[in-house]
């Protein structure tokens, strides 16, 4: 699967694509693919971003919205000062933009080759956020920083998709 791939993936999982839960799903725990399906009653309208400003999909719903950019790996740990600073550049201005429009960030990581729930979700810190998403926003894990100030996310440490969409989809 190359990177566009696993974008219209979590597009499909979040606007609640019955044949993608089912298929993403089969090596989940019962509680994980519970958790999945809550998607079904609550789902997205899910618009992909053109362009390369470190933004790949924006969701969309009546009480919640945020800006996504997905990363895949077969690593663990992915450092944002590789490829010549490029994913550090583009996380720079993903959290200026989500800055100045108050809006959520979420990076959107899947491991490679994992059975069970591959995604896991991690925001940047921010200050500006208000009401439901400032709620969301303090559950979601921040992305650390090197002492360089450069980003890594650690695959451990993320929210897992399952355990996200059980928190933004609870009736």
């Amino acid at each position: 699967m190359n990177g566009s791939q696993y974008e219209r993936e979590f597009r499909s999982i979040l606007e609640a694509d019955e044949a993608m839960l089912q298929k993403i799903t089969k090596s989940c725990s019962a509680l994980e693919r519970e958790n999945y399906f809550n998607v079904v009653n609550k789902p997205f309208a899910v618009i992909r971003a053109a362009g390369s400003l470190g933004i790949d999909l924006v969701a969309v719903r009546g009480d919640v919205s945020f800006l996504i950019e997905i990363k895949t790996s077969s690593a663990s740990t992915l450092h944002f000062s590789s490829m010549s600073g490029k994913l550090q550049d583009q996380a720079e201005s993903m959290k200026q933009l989500c800055e100045k429009t108050a809006t959520l960030p979420v990076y959107a990581f899947r491991l490679k080759r994992y059975r069970g729930d591959s995604w896991r979700i991690f925001t940047l810190d921010h200050s500006k956020l208000q009401g439901r998403l400032r709620i969301v926003h303090h559950r979601l894990p921040t992305l650390s920083q090197s002492s360089n100030g450069n980003y890594i996310m650690r695959w451990d440490d993320g929210m897992p998709l399952s355990d996200f969409l059980n928190y933004i989809c609870k009736q």
